[in-house]
């Protein structure tokens, strides 16, 4: 037979008629006398008597949470904590923290001879009971109260927020799928959610790609790696925001960022391809490095992106995706928290980092790799437009009738 002990709150205090009918029943069976003498309801107790009382337990006993429902559960980190299995209601929380530990067993709070026999072989099979306790003690680092609060936060932040402008890469994001980027059109054509694409290529290139795969011209467009937003100007006309060009010339000396990167021998993409706030070469990511150490030693500030596995692109520090869909959405009173990104590549990654949404293609590259999960970054799990509109669906942006065919 094994001593139980009960806390039971703090006796004396206000509590309700219910409360004190099921104290004064568990005081009963205590002095009965089958149980005398094997029960302890302590009055009072402090977090000095529960540390003791885990202690205890560690050594060959069992924490037992039988609530009906348990909303989350930290006695039962607590318990963990302090290496003691558990016997615990499969109802809440305590289904997913005892599946991540692994410290305990479930039961049914209604079956009092399930709750008896959990408990019994988890005191009775020493063997069970060191693996539950070597368990508890290893699985409870997973719940580091710093990380879970932050994730939490971050889970409500982004439920009180409305995605309020989708900004999307073209190659290989939006286009190379016939199915992906007319689903996209349609839902384009019927939602009023702003959108930018925003590309590596050129202005008249991103026209031309959009035009080819018959996808919808956006409100604006954020083309050369983010160094330069064409804006519609009027009578199909557009206009580069002189403004984000303005502030990208701060800190940048174009001339003295190609002389550092000059003794490298790197090849360079065709003149067409550069810009005033960018320079372009081919090379692979120990080509990259090797322009972020010159420029570094050479005291120049830059953006170095490396993108496709074979294109370096070198912008002004005020520069990128990131910063380009900052400056659009300020425009509209936004900011990126409020921003919805979509990309495939390494020229992607800032803006789907910095926006409050994200939404990475299945089909994108090992440079998107190191994106960090987060609440509001969604994996897809289909390739090019049709990733992007199965993000959108996991938002509440589209509806069954621009999904696309299996």
């Amino acid at each position: 037979m094994q001593n139980l002990v009960i806390l039971a709150g703090q006796h004396g205090g206000q509590s309700s008629n219910e409360e004190r009918a099921v104290l004064g029943e568990l005081q009963a069976l205590a002095a009965s006398p089958a149980l005398r003498g094997r029960i302890a309801l302590p009055p009072r107790h402090d977090a000095a008597d529960v540390t003791a009382l885990y202690r205890r337990a560690a050594a060959r006993g069992v924490f037992v949470n039988p609530a009906l429902h348990e909303p989350f559960g930290l006695t039962l980190i607590e318990a963990a904590a302090a290496g003691v299995p558990v016997v615990t209601t499969r109802n809440g929380g305590p289904a997913e923290i005892v599946a991540q530990i692994g410290h305990g067993l479930l039961v049914d709070p209604r079956d009092e001879h399930g709750i008896a026999a959990a408990c019994r072989a988890v005191i009775e099979d020493a063997g069970l009971h060191a693996r539950l306790s070597q368990a508890a003690r290893v699985g409870s680092a997973a719940y580091d109260w710093r990380r879970y609060a932050g994730s939490a936060v971050g889970i409500y932040a982004a439920l009180r927020r409305q995605p309020a402008l989708l900004a999307c890469d073209i190659d290989n994001t939006l286009t190379g799928s016939v199915d992906g980027a007319a689903a996209f059109a349609r839902w384009r054509h019927g939602s009023s959610l702003p959108f930018v694409v925003a590309t590596g290529r050129s202005f008249a290139e991103a026209r031309a790609v959009l035009a080819q795969w018959h996808l919808p011209e956006p409100d604006a467009f954020i083309v050369d790696v983010g160094t330069r937003i064409p804006r519609p100007a009027g009578q199909g006309g557009w206009q580069s925001c002189a403004a984000f060009t303005a502030a990208l010339d701060k800190d940048w000396d174009r001339a003295a960022v190609r002389a550092a990167i000059a003794p490298l021998g790197i090849c360079a993409q065709p003149v067409v391809t550069e810009g005033a706030h960018k320079l372009s070469f081919f090379g692979d990511a120990a080509d990259a490095a090797a322009i972020r150490a010159a420029l570094a030693q050479a005291g120049l500030a830059a953006r170095v992106v490396f993108s496709h596995g074979r294109l370096i692109d070198v912008l002004s520090p005020g520069g990128g995706k990131a910063a380009a869909i900052a400056a659009y959405a300020a425009g509209l009173g936004l900011t990126l928290d409020d921003c919805i990104a979509a990309g495939d590549s390494g020229n992607d990654l800032d803006m789907l980092d910095a926006c409050g949404f994200a939404i990475v293609v299945a089909n994108a590259s090992d440079e998107l790799a190191t994106l960090a999960a987060r609440p509001g970054l969604h994996r897809a799990t289909r390739n090019h437009a049709a990733g992007v509109i199965e993000g959108l669906a996991r938002l509440g942006l589209t509806t069954p009738a621009v999904q696309v065919a299996a």
